[in-house]
């Protein structure tokens, strides 16, 4: 079992940091995707529990179906389909007031479908997740 845990603080109340981070659609934006969509709304908010978001790189996506939905505190999902070489992917990203601020956790844990590659995937994902919450700060709260 692969596991990884990173944090950033941004600038700006937990409520505004969630809206954006949760705008599914709207990870193009800053999270360096190509493209990135809800493929199904969730219910009752439709980027909440339910919701199906797909994000991904040129022809690459990834599915990822939200399963719990705490406004502005915490969301988990799980990945259920795409082109991503692992099994059992849980995510948890969770918002906290810091300060004057917020310290976003995002964290998960997955196995690789592939013998002897999961040291390969955490890199990869420990940097997407490093990226992608340098880029919302980038785009959204420079300071």
């Amino acid at each position: 079992m692969q596991e990884i845990e990173v944090e950033h603080r941004y600038a700006a109340p937990p409520q505004v940091v969630w809206d954006v981070y949760t705008d599914h659609a709207g990870w193009k934006g800053w999270a360096g995707m190509s493209h990135s969509r809800l493929t199904r709304t969730g219910s009752p908010d439709p980027n909440g529990v339910g919701c199906i978001r797909e994000i991904g790189t040129g022809p690459g996506k990834v599915l990822e179906e939200v399963v719990e939905f705490e406004p502005p505190k915490r969301m988990t999902y799980r990945v259920v389909g795409g082109i991503a070489p692992m099994r059992d992917h849980l995510g948890e990203v969770l918002f906290e007031a810091a300060g004057n601020g917020t310290r976003v956790v995002w964290r998960c844990r997955f196995e690789s479908s592939v013998p002897g590659l999961g040291w390969v995937l955490r890199l990869g994902v420990t940097a997407f997740f490093k990226s992608a919450l340098k880029g919302l700060e980038r785009v959204h709260f420079p300071g």
